[in-house]
């Protein structure tokens, strides 16, 4: 059996990113989003899933490079005074392992940021990370005893399979190999969860064009694909600011097709 899901990103980020998921649903294949409850345009999101009863919307948990849900005054250990999460996944990744008063601060912005999307009134589909911090093991396991507490059922794992990759022409070094050895025992941790068999967008992040999605379709392996995106409309400066390299429209137009 071979199934496939295609799925948006950074959903609430800007105006342009929610216009491209209303559209790519409306007119295209995209099925389910993920909303990052704090960013700036989340309640344009929220507005816009609301009239689109079949789009499945699931939270984007963000932990780093973004908005906090709670701000500095309660995340001073994690955050910049402008409540925001800095881009290091290293810095922030060793502040969580290591730091008790960090670690309190995580848990307390997770459950923070899975109240905000039951406070929206969506059903809550699946759960992931920005930037698949869900691989950081401190955060996995808090993610997964909150996702259950708030009704989660799905979760994505990033798990791109290295003998599909090199089949697809991609470069696949030790670290991948690594990385997908990794994504097993996550699957183990989230046991009781729907998982994807394999999830398509790591190695191309943000240039996911149809190009590439009909490859990966013409070597679809068995099982339930999960192929993630970044959508929008147009390049907007905060989309030009935070991901210069992503083609945004690109992938968009590749979800129309």
């Amino acid at each position: 059996m071979r199934e496939v899901v295609f799925s948006a990103d950074d959903f609430g980020l800007t105006e342009a990113v929610n216009e491209a998921v209303e559209q790519a649903h409306r007119r295209g294949r995209l099925s389910q989003a993920s909303l990052m409850v704090a960013a700036p345009a989340a309640a344009d999101a929220v507005r816009r899933a609301r009239d689109l009863p079949g789009l499945k919307v699931g939270l984007h948990l963000v932990l780093v490079e973004g908005d906090s849900a709670l701000g500095h005054a309660r995340l001073s250990h994690i955050t910049g005074p402008d409540g925001r999460f800095s881009g290091s996944q290293a810095r922030l990744g060793a502040r969580y392992f290591f730091s008790p008063a960090a670690r309190r601060e995580l848990r307390a912005e997770i459950e923070a940021q899975f109240a905000a999307f039951a406070a929206t009134g969506l059903a809550l589909h699946h759960a992931d990370a920005h930037k698949h911090f869900l691989l950081h093991p401190t955060i996995a396991r808090m993610m997964i005893e909150t996702g259950r507490r708030y009704g989660l059922r799905r979760l994505r794992v990033p798990a791109e399979p290295p003998g599909v990759m090199a089949a697809l022409g991609a470069r696949v070094g030790w670290g991948d190999r690594a990385l997908y050895a990794w994504t097993r025992l996550l699957r183990w941790q989230a046991r009781g969860l729907e998982v994807p068999d394999q999830v398509f967008g790591l190695k191309w992040s943000g240039r996911m064009t149809r190009a590439r999605i009909e490859r990966i379709l013409a070597n679809l392996p068995e099982g339930r694909t999960e192929i993630y995106t970044h959508p929008a409309t147009r390049r907007d400066a905060t989309l030009t600011r935070l991901m210069p390299d992503y083609d945004h429209v690109g992938e968009f137009e590749a979800l129309l097709d």
